[in-house]
C-alpha cells in the first residue's frame, strides 16, 4: 500500500485531494500538514470528511515523512519551493500543485510570480504534469509540476489545432471564467460573497502568471512559436472554469473536420471528451473531465474552441492524482470515478 502526505491540506485543493483519496484501498493518507491549523482535526475544518479522514493537521516536519512514498504539496505559489527540496532529499516523490516548478526560466518565474526562486536546481528535474501531453515522462518522474487550472483548460483546447497546424500560432485570444474557489481559501474582501454575487470581473489583464505557462507549454508541445492574449474573469459560482479560445484558421475546414481532428487526437485519453454540442460547467463539476467543443467560423476565418473543467479536480487535485497513478504504474483512472 502506498503512503502519501498532503502538505498544505487546509486549502481547497488539499481538501479535494482528501475527498478523492479517502476511499482508496491501495493508498493511505499518512499525514496532513497545515501550519496555521496544526492540532485541529481535519473533520472539524471540513465536516464533509467526517468518517472518511480520521487525521489531525500537523506542522510540516520533513523528518516525520519517512514512511511516505509520495507527497502532494498544495501550498500557495512561493511556498512550495521551501518544502520540496527537503522532501526530494529524502527520496520522496513530489507532486507540486503550486506554480513554483511550472516555468523553466527563473527570470520569467520571478517576473510573473514576484518571488525569488530559492530552488532553481530542481527546475530541470520537474516534469510538467499534463498527462495528455507528457504521459511517458510523468511515469518516470520524481517531481511533477501540476499544471495551473486556467492553463489546463487552455492548453487542452489548443493542443490538437496547433499540433496539426490548422490555426495560426500568433494572436490567439483566450477568455476564461472561473469559479471563486480558484482564488483559494484565504479570506479577502474582494473575493467575498457581497463583492462577487451577481457580478463578473476581469483581473490581471496581460500580466497573469499563467500566460507564460500557457505559451511555454504550447511551444514545447507543438514546436511552434505561440503567443496568446489571455483574460481571466471571476464569476459568482463556487467551482468550474469555462474557457473560450479564438484562433485564426490556417487551413480551410468544416465543423466535422475540426471535430474529427480533436476526436482523433484525444482518442485513448480517458479524461478529455470532445463534444458535438456546446459544453457547460454542470457537466464536469466534481469530475476529472475536460469537455471540449470546436466550431469553424467561415465569416471571420476563426476556429472557436470551448473548454470546460472543474478547477479543483482536473485543474488541481484530480489531475495530481491522475499523475500519481501514472507514476506508480496504476490505471490512470484509478480513484477518479471512471
Amino acid at each position: 500500500m502506498h503512503q502519501t502526505a498532503i502538505i498544505g491540506g487546509s486549502g481547497y485543493s488539499g481538501a479535494e485531494l482528501m475527498r478523492l483519496l479517502a476511499g482508496r484501498k491501495d493508498l493511505r493518507i499518512a499525514r496532513v500538514t497545515a501550519n496555521a491549523s496544526a492540532g485541529q482535526r481535519v473533520d472539524v475544518l471540513y465536516p464533509d470528511l467526517a468518517g472518511r479522514v480520521d487525521l489531525i493537521f500537523e506542522e510540516f516536519d520533513p523528518d516525520a515523512t519517512g514512511e511516505v512514498d509520495v507527497a502532494f504539496v498544495a501550498l500557495p505559489s512561493g511556498q512550495g519551493m521551501t518544502v520540496v527540496p527537503s522532501l526530494r532529499e529524502r527520496g520522496i516523490r513530489v507532486i507540486d500543485l503550486g506554480g513554483d516548478f511550472r516555468l523553466q526560466a527563473v527570470g520569467e518565474y520571478q517576473q510573473y510570480y514576484r518571488h525569488i526562486h530559492t530552488a532553481p536546481g530542481l527546475l530541470k528535474e520537474a516534469v510538467y504534469g499534463l498527462p495528455e501531453l507528457n504521459r511517458e515522462k510523468i511515469a518516470r518522474a520524481s517531481l511533477i509540476a501540476n499544471p495551473g487550472c486556467y492553463p489546463t483548460s487552455a492548453i487542452l483546447a489548443l493542443l490538437p489545432a496547433l499540433h496539426h497546424a490548422v490555426v495560426e500560432p500568433q494572436g490567439i485570444v483566450i477568455n476564461s471564467l472561473s469559479g471563486i474557489s480558484g482564488a483559494g481559501r484565504a479570506s479577502s474582501v474582494e473575493y467575498s460573497f457581497t463583492e462577487l454575487n451577481e457580478n463578473v470581473r476581469a483581473y490581471k489583464i496581460g500580466v497573469h502568471q499563467h500566460v507564460p505557462e500557457i505559451e511555454s507549454v504550447l511551444r514545447a508541445g507543438t514546436g511552434r512559436d505561440v503567443s496568446v492574449s489571455f483574460v481571466p474573469h471571476l464569476i459568482p459560482i463556487s467551482r468550474g472554469i469555462y474557457t473560450t479560445v479564438h484562433a485564426r484558421l490556417a487551413k480551410t475546414m468544416s465543423d466535422e473536420d475540426a471535430a474529427e481532428l480533436y476526436e482523433s487526437f484525444y482518442r485513448g485519453m480517458p479524461f478529455v471528451r470532445v463534444k458535438r454540442q456546446i459544453p457547460q460547467i454542470h457537466s464536469v463539476v466534481k469530475t476529472n473531465y475536460c469537455d471540449i467543443y470546436v466550431t469553424v467560423q467561415p465569416r471571420t476565418g476563426h476556429l472557436i474552441i470551448v473548454s470546460v473543467i472543474d478547477n479543483l479536480v482536473k485543474g488541481a487535485a484530480g489531475q495530481a492524482i491522475q499523475n500519481m497513478n501514472l507514476m506508480f504504474g496504476l490505471p490512470e483512472t484509478e480513484g477518479l470515478g471512471v
